[in-house]
Order: structure tokens, then sequence, then C-alpha cells
């Protein structure tokens, strides 16, 4: 009977390097995700630079989350994550960030940068929890669909 059952249960995600095949997937979870989206031939672009490290987390056949990152040296910067609504705290934001923490590592980066509103607590617990602190802010960096402007924080990890 529990066999049975199996076939119905939700696969486990799989995080693996994106490429440019996956830009529309990622600019629909950027969309639904962020006040002002990326297109679909911005992502492409991004995917396709050399310094670009990407990665996807899929399950099934549909992608559900993403996270981008630019190299310099030996610094990277996240530009970007985001999971799909619906799959939204169950650790997999968690998951993408190490396993790409891990990559970015084995590229020979020693710290990664990012910036994350200050109003947005999800983002702040992942961040806190996988070791990233306050490194400064920029006030009035984003801006909000009612038109405020809102600070974001820039915080940091170093690697080794």
């Amino acid at each position: 009977m529990t066999g049975w059952l199996g076939l119905f249960a939700a696969s486990k995600p799989v995080i693996s390097p994106a490429g440019p095949r996956d830009a529309a997937a990622i600019a629909a979870i950027h969309a639904r995700s962020f006040h002002r989206g990326w297109s679909e031939q911005e992502i492409e672009q991004i995917l396709m630079e050399r310094t670009t490290v990407a990665d996807r987390a899929v399950e099934g056949r549909k992608l559900v989350g993403f996270i981008l990152s630019r190299v310099a040296a030996d610094e990277a910067e996240i530009l970007s994550v985001a999971v799909d609504v619906r799959r939204r705290n169950k650790g997999l934001a968690r998951g993408l960030l190490q396993a790409h923490l891990g990559r970015l590592a084995a590229h020979g980066v020693k710290a990664v940068f990012l910036e994350a509103d200050e109003s947005n607590a999800p983002a702040q617990r992942l961040y806190a929890r996988a070791g990233f602190t306050k490194a400064g802010q920029r006030a009035g960096y984003y801006g909000g669909a009612d038109g405020r402007r809102a600070t974001a924080l820039v915080l940091r990890r170093d690697l080794v």
C-alpha cells in the first residue's frame, strides 16, 4: 500500500547549473517575486555571460527556483534568488543558496556580497542563517509599487 501511495508523493527538487534555456522559466518566477521583474531577454543575457554562475531547482520537469551570481576575481555578487510561490517556506531557498555557495567556492570565490531589502524578513532570515553579515546599506535603493523607496542592506559572507 505504501508503494502505491508513493506514486503521488512530490518529488524532491534537484539542484543543478542553470543556462540560457532556463531564461523563460527564471523570468516567470522572477516576475512573480519582485516588483520589477527581469525580462526573459535580460535573464538570458545574464546567463550567457562568462562571469555568471547560476543554479536552478527543478521538481519533476518544472523549474521551481533559481539563484544567479556574477563573479569578479575572487568575489561574487548574488544578483537574484527566488523560489516559486507554491514552494516557499520549505527550505528550498536554503538548499539552493548552500549549493550555490559551494559552486562559488569551487570557482575560487572568497567573499560573496548581495543586497536585500531591509523590509524583506524572510530574506534576512535566510541570509543570516547562511552566515551573511551586514557590510553596509544603500538608502532609497529599491523603488516599491507604491512609489516609496526602501533601503538595501549590503550583506557579505566569506567563504574561506
